[in-house]
């Protein structure tokens, strides 16, 4: 068994770093963009910047043309994307269950895999969801789970059991070495002591980003009393629309000049948002945060500007997949699993009310033969998640519940 730490208790805060002030000039631009400001942007834009490209640069198509170029309004009902589990997989599913913990030694999340988990049945058609997820129309939703039947500990290692045959290496979510994060709203969402709790903590709603992963899922353990809905954005569609219309934003896109603000001390670096994925096209890695600030996380005024023209080409991303996004209702037990690469994802505000608190357990996940070829300038963050770094060491797997102080200790506790 690889060395790992169960954890069921959240640790405690480290003392916060005091806010300084920035007195930076950077363009009017929010967490979540106001729609005005953005065409009044553009119009400005047109008559101070009129000379940009007016073809793509070398190299980037003209057109994705595959399955995973969609628009919401392309599925007709939920039959288009949701896997339903049969009688006979769930009983599979809790063989598999009954049979890794019946395995001799100490064994723990680290150890789920196809080999201990078997799904003799199941398993075939699973390796085909993959095949969706990775070169299709890039996302899945398996229905019919019941969490409420296994403790916390038994769900997450059939939900390890289950991912093992679409994406079987898990992804590091922050420098402690955590595998698994529980997204609820277990703190509240005011400012204490010059900061505020971490978005995947609270009930407020996120803007369409990616996370830093290749495959990107999340269990279902309970949804909400109201909101929580989750969407979904096809960068292929984002990309074909853009490059129509202005295909100067797909030079600034692809340019490594933006600001990712690392909420540490002053510390940035900069990289490109959008690549060209070797044998799969055009596919985005952001997210708006590090870009934009927040009024949780405000920008340290040693963190440069983005530019007038880089803001209209930000937004210009999130009004599109605001366009074409399909929205996705979870329901209780289910397990949605999306190409990050392939899309981006956002989150609707949500109420929990008696019984019905949303809680979530993500996973960053990857494909050792279906992943896509990660481009130069994401190789240090792919590494950060996959490689035999030294915070994996000690992998630890909360139990209960993710502890939402993680931000003010470590740069990169989530990515939202």
């Amino acid at each position: 068994m690889a060395a790992c730490t169960i954890r069921s208790s959240p640790i405690h805060a480290m003392p916060e770093i005091p806010e300084a002030e920035d007195k930076v000039v950077r363009p009017e631009i929010g967490w979540f963009p106001s729609y005005k400001v953005y065409k009044d942007r553009v119009e400005r834009l047109k008559f101070l910047e009129p000379n940009r490209p007016t073809t793509l640069p070398a190299g980037w198509p003209l057109q994705v043309d595959s399955e995973r170029a969609w628009s919401g309004s392309d599925f007709k009902s939920e039959d288009d994307y949701v896997f339903h589990f049969t009688t006979e997989d769930l009983e599979e599913i809790e063989a598999a269950l009954d049979h890794f913990k019946a395995l001799p030694g100490n064994l723990g999340p680290d150890d789920v895999n196809q080999a201990t988990f078997p799904l003799p049945l199941l398993g075939g058609r699973l390796v085909q969801v993959s095949k969706t997820v990775h070169d299709g129309r890039g996302f899945v939703v398996l229905r019919g789970l019941q969490p409420d039947k296994y403790s916390n500990h038994d769900n997450i290692l059939l939900y390890l059991g289950v991912t093992s045959y679409i994406a079987e290496t898990r992804g590091m979510q922050d420098y402690d070495g955590r595998m698994l994060l529980h997204i609820q709203a277990v703190v509240e969402d005011i400012k204490k002591n010059g900061s505020m709790p971490n978005s995947p903590y609270v009930a407020r709603a996120q803007p369409f980003h990616t996370d830093l992963c290749d495959v990107l899922s999340l269990y279902a353990l309970n949804v909400a009393a109201y909101g929580g809905e989750c969407f979904l954005a096809s960068s292929a569609k984002i990309y074909n629309e853009i490059a129509k219309t202005r295909p100067d934003i797909i030079h600034v896109l692809a340019k490594d000049d933006w600001i990712f603000d690392e909420f540490w001390n002053g510390q940035y670096h900069t990289r490109p948002l959008l690549y060209n994925f070797d044998g799969h096209g055009p596919g985005f890695q952001f997210s708006r945060r590090p870009l934009t600030g927040a009024h949780f996380s405000p920008h340290h005024p040693d963190v440069p500007a983005m530019t007038e023209i880089q803001a209209e080409a930000l937004d210009t991303v999130y009004f599109l997949a605001k366009q074409h996004a399909v929205e996705l209702t979870l329901k209780k037990g289910d397990i949605e699993i999306f190409n990050n690469f392939a899309m981006l994802h956002a989150r609707s505000g949500f109420s929990d009310e008696g019984s019905k608190r949303r809680h979530m357990l993500r996973l960053w996940l990857r494909n050792q033969e279906r992943m896509w070829k990660v481009p130069p300038a994401l190789e240090k963050v792919s590494w950060e998640c996959y490689g035999d770094n030294e915070y994996r060491k000690n992998a630890i797997w909360d139990i209960e519940r993710s502890p939402p102080e993680l931000r003010i200790k470590h740069r990169r506790a989530s990515c939202a």
